[in-house]
């Protein structure tokens, strides 16, 4: 009950400082932090595939609905919660059980969870943006955009995970 309690306020928290706040940051004017995919990132391996892209779903729709994109966020949120177990299975040692924690700095490490937290937030920008933009017109502009949205993104979400890697 306490893990459930607890995602369901990481949830709300994500997205109403992704909405209040980082929703409002445009440095250099075209590039945002997306700090919301922390919950799809945070979220307990042994949750069953189904729910985890239902959540990821809804998740996305929430920024949709407040961002007034119609699914483009819902559909990167989708498709990066569909790659976590593929990805995961190629970072984890495969001799060890996994099932039973949630991934974060402490559980998997730091250079493990690096890799992990680089490859989803990448996935998630490539997808977010190249759907935003529909288009391989600008193609310059929209690398710049996805690699600098990303690592800002990184720098928020490592942030996070240090504090609570010092915290606890």
């Amino acid at each position: 009950m306490n893990l459930i309690l607890q995602n369901i306020v990481r949830y709300l928290v994500l997205v109403l400082v992704q909405v209040l706040i980082l929703n409002n940051i445009h440095f250099l004017g075209f590039v945002n932090p997306y700090l919301y995919v922390l919950f799809i990132l945070a979220l307990p391996l042994n949750m069953s595939r189904s729910l985890l892209l239902v959540l990821a779903f809804v998740l996305g729709l929430s920024i949709d609905t407040f961002v007034g994109t119609p699914g483009v966020h819902a559909f990167a949120c989708v498709f990066v919660a569909f790659v976590r177990e593929p990805l995961l299975k190629l970072l984890l040692p495969r001799d060890d059980n996994h099932e039973l924690f949630t991934p974060s700095m402490r559980s998997l490490g730091e250079g493990v969870y690096l890799k992990y937290a680089v490859l989803m937030v990448f996935i998630h920008h490539i997808v977010l943006f190249l759907i935003e933009a529909f288009s391989f017109q600008h193609f310059g502009f929209l690398l710049l955009r996805i690699v600098a949205s990303s690592l800002f993104t990184l720098v928020l979400l490592l942030g996070i995970e240090r504090l609570k890697l010092h915290n606890r």
